[in-house]
Protein backbone atom coordinates (compact mmCIF):
# COMPACT_ATOMS: atom_id res chain seq x y z
CA UNK A 1 0.00 0.00 0.00
CA UNK A 2 1.32 3.40 -0.71
CA UNK A 3 1.89 6.12 1.75
CA UNK A 4 -0.86 8.08 2.37
CA UNK A 5 0.94 11.06 1.45
CA UNK A 6 1.37 9.22 -2.06
CA UNK A 7 -2.24 8.50 -2.02
CA UNK A 8 -3.37 11.93 -1.67
CA UNK A 9 -0.71 13.30 -3.96
CA UNK A 10 -1.46 10.83 -7.02
CA UNK A 11 -5.18 11.76 -6.36
CA UNK A 12 -4.78 15.11 -6.67
CA UNK A 13 -2.77 15.02 -9.83
CA UNK A 14 -4.84 13.28 -11.37
CA UNK A 15 -7.12 16.39 -11.68
CA UNK A 16 -4.56 18.92 -11.98
CA UNK A 17 -4.80 19.19 -15.56
CA UNK A 18 -8.90 19.25 -15.91
CA UNK A 19 -11.12 16.90 -17.17
CA UNK A 20 -12.08 17.74 -20.64
CA UNK A 21 -14.96 19.74 -20.73
CA UNK A 22 -16.78 17.22 -23.72
CA UNK A 23 -16.71 14.83 -20.60
CA UNK A 24 -19.13 17.65 -18.84
CA UNK A 25 -17.96 17.84 -15.34
CA UNK A 26 -19.28 19.52 -12.49
CA UNK A 27 -16.90 21.24 -10.59
CA UNK A 28 -16.81 22.84 -6.74
CA UNK A 29 -16.12 26.16 -5.75
CA UNK A 30 -16.46 28.23 -2.63
CA UNK A 31 -15.58 31.71 -4.30
CA UNK A 32 -18.30 31.16 -7.49
CA UNK A 33 -20.31 29.04 -5.34
CA UNK A 34 -21.04 32.07 -2.65
CA UNK A 35 -21.32 34.30 -5.52
CA UNK A 36 -23.51 32.54 -7.83
CA UNK A 37 -26.18 31.79 -4.30
CA UNK A 38 -25.86 35.46 -3.63
CA UNK A 39 -27.55 35.85 -7.59
CA UNK A 40 -29.48 33.38 -6.73
CA UNK A 41 -31.06 33.62 -3.04
CA UNK A 42 -33.26 37.25 -3.59
CA UNK A 43 -35.03 35.55 -7.04
CA UNK A 44 -35.76 32.57 -5.25
CA UNK A 45 -37.38 34.40 -2.71
CA UNK A 46 -38.89 36.33 -4.73
CA UNK A 47 -40.41 33.32 -6.64
CA UNK A 48 -41.58 32.22 -3.28
CA UNK A 49 -39.22 29.03 -3.39
CA UNK A 50 -37.00 28.05 -0.28
CA UNK A 51 -33.43 29.13 -1.49
CA UNK A 52 -31.84 26.50 0.28
CA UNK A 53 -33.88 23.76 -1.39
CA UNK A 54 -32.55 24.71 -4.66
CA UNK A 55 -28.96 23.88 -5.73
CA UNK A 56 -26.86 25.52 -8.17
CA UNK A 57 -24.46 23.30 -9.79
CA UNK A 58 -21.68 24.38 -11.95
CA UNK A 59 -20.34 22.59 -15.46
CA UNK A 60 -17.30 22.80 -16.72
CA UNK A 61 -18.36 23.72 -20.66
CA UNK A 62 -17.53 26.50 -22.64
CA UNK A 63 -20.47 26.44 -24.36
CA UNK A 64 -23.05 28.96 -23.87
CA UNK A 65 -26.14 26.93 -21.29
CA UNK A 66 -28.26 27.00 -18.47
CA UNK A 67 -31.02 24.83 -17.35
CA UNK A 68 -33.11 23.60 -14.59
CA UNK A 69 -33.81 19.71 -14.10
CA UNK A 70 -34.13 16.79 -11.30
CA UNK A 71 -36.78 18.86 -9.17
CA UNK A 72 -35.44 22.17 -7.89
CA UNK A 73 -31.70 22.37 -9.55
CA UNK A 74 -30.06 24.55 -11.35
CA UNK A 75 -26.96 23.95 -13.93
CA UNK A 76 -24.89 26.75 -15.38
CA UNK A 77 -22.50 26.11 -17.71
CA UNK A 78 -18.81 27.91 -17.07
CA UNK A 79 -19.49 29.15 -20.44
CA UNK A 80 -22.31 31.53 -19.78
CA UNK A 81 -20.61 32.43 -16.93
CA UNK A 82 -17.27 33.87 -18.69
CA UNK A 83 -19.74 35.50 -21.22
CA UNK A 84 -22.09 37.29 -19.05
CA UNK A 85 -21.45 40.81 -19.52
CA UNK A 86 -22.70 42.36 -16.42
CA UNK A 87 -23.90 40.64 -13.63
CA UNK A 88 -27.00 41.41 -14.11
CA UNK A 89 -26.97 39.60 -17.00
CA UNK A 90 -26.39 36.15 -15.26
CA UNK A 91 -28.91 37.11 -13.10
CA UNK A 92 -31.54 37.57 -15.79
CA UNK A 93 -30.37 33.73 -16.79
CA UNK A 94 -31.22 32.92 -13.36
CA UNK A 95 -34.56 34.54 -12.82
CA UNK A 96 -35.68 32.58 -16.26
CA UNK A 97 -34.81 29.43 -14.74
CA UNK A 98 -36.33 30.06 -11.63
CA UNK A 99 -39.38 30.77 -13.51
CA UNK A 100 -39.20 27.14 -15.25
CA UNK A 101 -38.82 26.36 -11.70
CA UNK A 102 -41.60 27.80 -10.24
CA UNK A 103 -43.74 26.57 -13.26
CA UNK A 104 -43.10 23.29 -13.37
CA UNK A 105 -41.31 22.97 -17.11
CA UNK A 106 -38.66 20.53 -15.94
CA UNK A 107 -37.34 17.65 -18.08
CA UNK A 108 -37.98 14.28 -16.55
CA UNK A 109 -35.30 12.56 -16.76
CA UNK A 110 -35.45 9.73 -14.42
CA UNK A 111 -33.04 9.84 -10.82
CA UNK A 112 -29.73 10.24 -12.57
CA UNK A 113 -29.34 13.52 -11.24
CA UNK A 114 -31.04 13.51 -8.00
CA UNK A 115 -29.48 16.17 -5.79
CA UNK A 116 -28.28 14.04 -2.94
CA UNK A 117 -26.66 11.46 -5.71
CA UNK A 118 -24.67 14.37 -7.48
CA UNK A 119 -20.97 13.71 -6.99
CA UNK A 120 -18.20 15.98 -6.93
CA UNK A 121 -15.82 15.23 -9.58
CA UNK A 122 -13.62 18.65 -9.69
CA UNK A 123 -13.16 21.11 -7.17
CA UNK A 124 -11.27 24.50 -8.30
CA UNK A 125 -10.62 24.78 -4.84
CA UNK A 126 -7.85 22.19 -4.11
CA UNK A 127 -8.49 19.89 -7.01
CA UNK A 128 -10.41 17.39 -5.47
CA UNK A 129 -10.65 14.16 -7.16
CA UNK A 130 -13.45 11.69 -5.74
CA UNK A 131 -12.42 8.79 -7.24
CA UNK A 132 -10.76 8.15 -3.65
CA UNK A 133 -6.99 7.05 -4.12
CA UNK A 134 -7.14 3.73 -5.38
CA UNK A 135 -11.41 2.65 -4.23
CA UNK A 136 -12.63 1.21 -6.94
CA UNK A 137 -15.76 0.66 -5.79
CA UNK A 138 -16.79 4.51 -5.62
CA UNK A 139 -14.67 5.29 -8.18
CA UNK A 140 -17.07 2.95 -10.33
CA UNK A 141 -20.21 4.81 -9.44
CA UNK A 142 -18.81 7.85 -10.10
CA UNK A 143 -17.51 7.32 -14.09
CA UNK A 144 -21.17 5.51 -14.25
CA UNK A 145 -22.86 9.03 -13.12
CA UNK A 146 -20.34 10.97 -15.06
CA UNK A 147 -21.80 8.61 -18.85
CA UNK A 148 -25.25 8.88 -17.09
CA UNK A 149 -24.74 13.00 -17.06
CA UNK A 150 -22.94 13.57 -20.30
CA UNK A 151 -25.66 11.08 -22.45
CA UNK A 152 -29.01 13.20 -20.86
CA UNK A 153 -30.87 15.23 -23.57
CA UNK A 154 -32.56 18.22 -22.07
CA UNK A 155 -35.98 19.10 -23.27
CA UNK A 156 -37.17 21.92 -25.17
CA UNK A 157 -39.50 24.34 -24.13
CA UNK A 158 -42.36 25.85 -25.95
CA UNK A 159 -43.04 29.27 -26.75
CA UNK A 160 -45.54 29.22 -24.26
CA UNK A 161 -43.14 27.68 -21.02
CA UNK A 162 -41.06 30.20 -22.57
CA UNK A 163 -42.86 33.23 -22.36
CA UNK A 164 -44.29 31.62 -18.87
CA UNK A 165 -40.60 32.45 -17.77
CA UNK A 166 -39.76 35.88 -19.34
CA UNK A 167 -42.93 37.15 -17.66
CA UNK A 168 -41.96 35.26 -14.32
CA UNK A 169 -38.24 36.50 -14.69
CA UNK A 170 -39.24 40.20 -15.03
CA UNK A 171 -41.10 39.84 -12.14
CA UNK A 172 -38.56 38.30 -9.73
CA UNK A 173 -36.23 40.75 -10.79
CA UNK A 174 -38.72 43.56 -10.24
CA UNK A 175 -39.89 42.37 -6.45
CA UNK A 176 -36.09 41.91 -5.63
CA UNK A 177 -35.53 45.09 -6.38
CA UNK A 178 -33.38 44.64 -9.49
CA UNK A 179 -33.47 45.46 -13.30
CA UNK A 180 -34.34 43.35 -15.94
CA UNK A 181 -32.52 44.87 -18.65
CA UNK A 182 -29.76 42.13 -18.19
CA UNK A 183 -32.30 39.80 -19.25
CA UNK A 184 -33.39 41.71 -22.18
CA UNK A 185 -29.41 42.67 -22.84
CA UNK A 186 -28.73 38.73 -22.72
CA UNK A 187 -31.25 37.75 -25.50
CA UNK A 188 -30.80 40.83 -27.49
CA UNK A 189 -26.97 39.77 -27.46
CA UNK A 190 -27.56 36.64 -29.25
CA UNK A 191 -30.47 37.33 -30.99
CA UNK A 192 -28.90 36.09 -34.40
CA UNK A 193 -29.23 32.56 -33.46
CA UNK A 194 -32.85 32.70 -34.06
CA UNK A 195 -31.88 32.53 -37.81
CA UNK A 196 -29.40 29.76 -37.45
CA UNK A 197 -30.02 26.27 -37.91
CA UNK A 198 -30.46 23.93 -34.62
CA UNK A 199 -27.28 22.08 -35.07
CA UNK A 200 -25.33 25.73 -35.64
CA UNK A 201 -26.79 27.11 -32.35
CA UNK A 202 -25.67 27.48 -28.41
CA UNK A 203 -27.36 24.44 -26.40
CA UNK A 204 -29.50 27.62 -24.59
CA UNK A 205 -30.80 28.38 -27.71
CA UNK A 206 -31.82 25.04 -28.46
CA UNK A 207 -33.61 24.56 -25.44
CA UNK A 208 -35.08 27.80 -24.75
CA UNK A 209 -35.78 28.85 -28.63
CA UNK A 210 -35.48 32.93 -29.30
CA UNK A 211 -37.95 34.94 -31.30
CA UNK A 212 -37.41 38.69 -32.25
CA UNK A 213 -41.36 38.78 -30.98
CA UNK A 214 -40.29 37.12 -27.89
CA UNK A 215 -37.57 39.82 -27.36
CA UNK A 216 -39.60 43.20 -28.16
CA UNK A 217 -42.42 42.03 -25.70
CA UNK A 218 -39.29 41.56 -23.13
CA UNK A 219 -38.01 44.83 -23.85
CA UNK A 220 -41.39 46.80 -23.82
CA UNK A 221 -41.71 45.08 -20.34
CA UNK A 222 -38.20 45.82 -18.89
CA UNK A 223 -38.65 49.65 -19.68
CA UNK A 224 -41.96 49.94 -18.04
CA UNK A 225 -40.33 47.92 -15.28
CA UNK A 226 -39.95 50.58 -11.80
CA UNK A 227 -36.69 48.96 -11.61
CA UNK A 228 -35.02 49.03 -14.79
CA UNK A 229 -32.47 51.96 -14.09
CA UNK A 230 -30.79 49.90 -11.18
CA UNK A 231 -27.34 49.40 -12.50
CA UNK A 232 -24.92 46.82 -11.11
CA UNK A 233 -22.36 48.79 -9.30
CA UNK A 234 -18.74 48.97 -10.24
CA UNK A 235 -17.76 46.44 -6.78
CA UNK A 236 -20.19 43.87 -8.67
CA UNK A 237 -19.07 44.51 -12.08
CA UNK A 238 -15.74 43.81 -10.61
CA UNK A 239 -16.39 40.68 -8.84
CA UNK A 240 -17.37 39.22 -11.84
CA UNK A 241 -14.47 40.38 -13.42
CA UNK A 242 -12.44 38.55 -11.34
CA UNK A 243 -14.67 34.74 -11.28
CA UNK A 244 -14.09 35.40 -15.13
CA UNK A 245 -10.26 35.47 -14.66
CA UNK A 246 -10.36 32.06 -12.40
CA UNK A 247 -12.53 30.22 -14.34
CA UNK A 248 -10.60 30.89 -17.65
CA UNK A 249 -7.54 30.20 -15.89
CA UNK A 250 -8.22 27.12 -14.28
CA UNK A 251 -10.44 25.74 -17.74
CA UNK A 252 -8.36 27.06 -20.40
CA UNK A 253 -5.02 26.27 -22.26
CA UNK A 254 -2.52 28.26 -20.50
CA UNK A 255 -1.24 29.95 -23.93
CA UNK A 256 -4.94 31.36 -24.65
CA UNK A 257 -5.18 32.80 -20.74
CA UNK A 258 -1.55 34.34 -21.20
CA UNK A 259 -3.10 35.55 -24.63
CA UNK A 260 -6.21 36.95 -22.97
CA UNK A 261 -4.74 38.09 -19.84
CA UNK A 262 -0.94 39.52 -21.10
CA UNK A 263 1.51 40.53 -18.23
CA UNK A 264 1.21 44.53 -19.38
CA UNK A 265 -2.41 44.09 -18.00
CA UNK A 266 -1.88 44.69 -14.48
CA UNK A 267 -5.66 44.45 -13.62
CA UNK A 268 -6.89 41.93 -10.63
CA UNK A 269 -8.66 39.27 -12.90
CA UNK A 270 -5.64 39.36 -15.03
CA UNK A 271 -3.36 38.66 -12.23
CA UNK A 272 -5.94 36.27 -10.58
CA UNK A 273 -6.21 34.01 -14.13
CA UNK A 274 -2.40 34.42 -14.81
CA UNK A 275 -1.30 32.98 -11.24
CA UNK A 276 -3.68 30.31 -12.05
CA UNK A 277 -1.93 29.63 -15.73
CA UNK A 278 1.32 29.41 -14.28
CA UNK A 279 0.17 27.06 -11.60
CA UNK A 280 -0.79 24.59 -13.97
CA UNK A 281 1.92 24.80 -16.09
CA UNK A 282 4.86 24.50 -13.24
CA UNK A 283 5.90 27.73 -13.68
CA UNK A 284 5.74 28.18 -9.49
CA UNK A 285 8.10 30.89 -9.24
CA UNK A 286 5.70 33.35 -11.60
CA UNK A 287 2.75 32.11 -10.27
CA UNK A 288 3.86 32.89 -6.33
CA UNK A 289 4.85 36.05 -8.14
CA UNK A 290 0.86 36.60 -9.07
CA UNK A 291 -0.88 35.45 -5.92
CA UNK A 292 1.69 37.18 -3.95
CA UNK A 293 0.48 40.42 -5.17
CA UNK A 294 -2.99 39.67 -4.75
CA UNK A 295 -2.86 38.63 -1.10
CA UNK A 296 -0.87 41.73 -0.58
CA UNK A 297 -3.48 44.02 -2.25
CA UNK A 298 -6.19 42.16 -0.46
CA UNK A 299 -4.93 40.03 2.37
CA UNK A 300 -8.51 39.22 3.67
CA UNK A 301 -9.66 37.53 0.52
CA UNK A 302 -9.73 34.31 1.41
CA UNK A 303 -9.84 32.59 -1.73
CA UNK A 304 -6.30 34.15 -2.58
CA UNK A 305 -4.85 32.47 0.98
CA UNK A 306 -6.98 29.02 -0.64
CA UNK A 307 -5.69 29.66 -3.76
CA UNK A 308 -1.49 29.81 -2.58
CA UNK A 309 -2.32 26.66 -0.25
CA UNK A 310 -3.61 24.90 -2.96
CA UNK A 311 -0.27 25.71 -5.61
CA UNK A 312 2.25 24.90 -2.50
CA UNK A 313 0.11 21.38 -1.89
CA UNK A 314 0.14 20.06 -4.92
CA UNK A 315 3.70 21.27 -5.72
CA UNK A 316 4.73 19.34 -2.78
CA UNK A 317 4.84 21.98 -0.36
CA UNK A 318 2.35 20.50 2.49
CA UNK A 319 3.76 22.22 5.11
CA UNK A 320 4.12 25.65 3.82
CA UNK A 321 0.67 25.27 2.67
CA UNK A 322 -1.56 24.52 6.14
CA UNK A 323 -1.14 28.36 7.19
CA UNK A 324 -2.60 29.28 3.95
CA UNK A 325 -5.58 26.81 4.30
CA UNK A 326 -5.76 28.17 7.73
CA UNK A 327 -5.90 31.92 6.89
CA UNK A 328 -9.08 31.33 4.32
CA UNK A 329 -11.02 28.85 7.30
CA UNK A 330 -10.31 31.32 9.69
CA UNK A 331 -11.49 34.13 7.41
CA UNK A 332 -14.84 32.26 5.79
CA UNK A 333 -15.38 29.60 8.65
CA UNK A 334 -18.19 28.37 6.95
CA UNK A 335 -17.10 27.23 3.76
CA UNK A 336 -16.92 23.59 3.40
CA UNK A 337 -14.86 23.38 1.50
CA UNK A 338 -11.66 24.94 3.00
CA UNK A 339 -12.33 23.00 5.70
CA UNK A 340 -11.80 20.05 3.97
CA UNK A 341 -8.84 21.60 1.95
CA UNK A 342 -7.42 22.68 5.34
CA UNK A 343 -7.91 18.92 6.96
CA UNK A 344 -6.73 17.17 3.73
CA UNK A 345 -3.32 19.82 4.66
CA UNK A 346 -3.08 18.33 7.69
CA UNK A 347 -3.72 14.41 7.18
CA UNK A 348 -0.90 14.22 4.06
CA UNK A 349 1.95 15.69 6.86
CA UNK A 350 2.15 12.43 8.36
CA UNK A 351 2.20 14.68 11.60
CA UNK A 352 -0.61 12.28 13.96
CA UNK A 353 -0.98 15.23 16.29
CA UNK A 354 -2.41 16.96 13.34
CA UNK A 355 -5.14 14.92 13.35
CA UNK A 356 -7.54 15.88 16.30
CA UNK A 357 -7.67 19.30 14.64
CA UNK A 358 -8.25 17.80 10.77
CA UNK A 359 -11.02 16.02 11.78
CA UNK A 360 -12.51 18.75 13.38
CA UNK A 361 -12.46 20.37 10.38
CA UNK A 362 -13.92 17.73 8.93
CA UNK A 363 -16.48 17.17 10.76
CA UNK A 364 -17.82 21.05 10.35
CA UNK A 365 -17.90 20.37 6.67
CA UNK A 366 -19.95 17.01 6.89
CA UNK A 367 -22.55 18.85 9.19
CA UNK A 368 -22.68 21.49 6.41
CA UNK A 369 -22.92 19.20 3.87
CA UNK A 370 -23.96 15.28 4.83
CA UNK A 371 -23.03 13.51 1.30
CA UNK A 372 -19.63 15.09 0.66
CA UNK A 373 -18.29 11.86 -0.58
CA UNK A 374 -14.44 13.09 -0.47
CA UNK A 375 -14.91 14.18 3.19
CA UNK A 376 -16.36 10.70 4.21
CA UNK A 377 -13.04 9.38 2.68
CA UNK A 378 -10.87 11.38 4.61
CA UNK A 379 -12.40 11.27 8.04
CA UNK A 380 -11.86 7.40 7.53
CA UNK A 381 -8.51 7.85 7.08
CA UNK A 382 -7.91 9.93 9.83
CA UNK A 383 -10.24 7.37 12.05
CA UNK A 384 -7.80 4.36 10.43
CA UNK A 385 -4.53 6.10 11.60
CA UNK A 386 -5.75 6.57 14.98
CA UNK A 387 -6.90 2.98 15.10
CA UNK A 388 -10.42 3.13 15.32
CA UNK A 389 -11.57 0.70 12.31
CA UNK A 390 -15.04 0.32 12.74
CA UNK A 391 -15.47 4.13 12.36
CA UNK A 392 -13.39 3.90 9.57
CA UNK A 393 -15.38 1.59 8.26
CA UNK A 394 -18.70 3.42 8.85
CA UNK A 395 -16.67 6.28 6.74
CA UNK A 396 -16.41 4.40 4.30
CA UNK A 397 -19.79 3.58 4.33
CA UNK A 398 -21.03 6.82 4.26
CA UNK A 399 -18.92 7.73 1.54
CA UNK A 400 -20.34 4.65 -0.50
CA UNK A 401 -23.63 5.47 0.12
CA UNK A 402 -23.30 9.76 -0.95
CA UNK A 403 -22.12 8.32 -4.41
CA UNK A 404 -25.02 5.84 -4.90
CA UNK A 405 -23.01 2.85 -4.16
CA UNK A 406 -25.35 0.37 -2.43
CA UNK A 407 -23.09 -2.87 -2.53
CA UNK A 408 -20.07 -1.02 -1.05
CA UNK A 409 -22.21 0.95 1.44
CA UNK A 410 -24.22 -2.23 2.67
CA UNK A 411 -20.86 -4.39 3.19
CA UNK A 412 -18.96 -1.61 4.74
CA UNK A 413 -21.60 -0.85 7.47
CA UNK A 414 -22.28 -4.30 8.41
CA UNK A 415 -18.58 -4.89 9.23
CA UNK A 416 -18.85 -1.68 11.22
CA UNK A 417 -22.09 -2.29 12.73
CA UNK A 418 -20.56 -5.75 14.32
CA UNK A 419 -17.76 -4.23 15.63
CA UNK A 420 -19.73 -0.91 16.90
CA UNK A 421 -21.12 -0.56 20.66
CA UNK A 422 -25.03 -1.62 19.84
CA UNK A 423 -27.01 1.44 20.51
CA UNK A 424 -24.61 3.79 20.31
CA UNK A 425 -25.33 6.90 17.52
CA UNK A 426 -22.42 5.25 15.23
CA UNK A 427 -24.18 1.44 15.78
CA UNK A 428 -27.30 2.77 14.92
CA UNK A 429 -25.86 5.02 11.81
CA UNK A 430 -24.29 1.77 10.36
CA UNK A 431 -27.58 -0.43 11.00
CA UNK A 432 -29.54 2.55 9.03
CA UNK A 433 -27.21 2.25 5.98
CA UNK A 434 -27.21 -1.47 5.93
CA UNK A 435 -30.87 -1.94 6.20
CA UNK A 436 -31.56 1.19 3.47
CA UNK A 437 -28.67 0.00 0.85
CA UNK A 438 -29.08 -3.69 1.11
CA UNK A 439 -32.56 -3.50 -1.40
CA UNK A 440 -30.99 -1.02 -3.61
CA UNK A 441 -27.63 -3.12 -3.37
CA UNK A 442 -30.05 -6.12 -5.03
CA UNK A 443 -31.73 -3.80 -7.68
CA UNK A 444 -27.85 -3.01 -8.66
CA UNK A 445 -27.27 -5.94 -9.09
CA UNK A 446 -30.42 -6.95 -10.92
CA UNK A 447 -29.73 -4.01 -13.20
CA UNK A 448 -26.21 -5.23 -14.02
CA UNK A 449 -27.22 -8.52 -14.96
CA UNK A 450 -29.40 -7.24 -17.61
CA UNK A 451 -26.61 -4.92 -19.11
CA UNK A 452 -24.49 -7.36 -19.13
CA UNK A 453 -26.76 -9.42 -21.18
Amino acid sequence: MRPLKSIVTACLASVALLAPVSAQSLIRDTEIEHTLREYADPLLDAAGLTPSNVHLYIIADPSINAFVTGGQNIFLHTGIIIEAETPNQLKGVIAHETGHIAGAHLARVGDGLGAAQVPMFISLGLGLLAAFAGEGGAAGALMASSQQFGALSFMTYSRAQEASADQAALQYLETSGQSSEGLVEFFERFRYQEVMSDARRFPYFRSHPLSSERISILRNNADAADHVNVDDTPEEIANLRRLQGKIYGFLTEPEFVLYRYPRTDQSLPARYARAVAYFRVARLDEARLEIESLIAEEPDNPYFQELYGQMLFETGNIQESIPYHARSVELEPTAPLLRLNLAISQIATDDDSLLEEAEGHLQVALDIEPDNAFAWYQLSIVHQRNGDTALAQLAVAEQAFSVGDAGRAMMFAGRARTSLDQGTPAWVRATEIETISAPLAAEQRRQRRIHLH
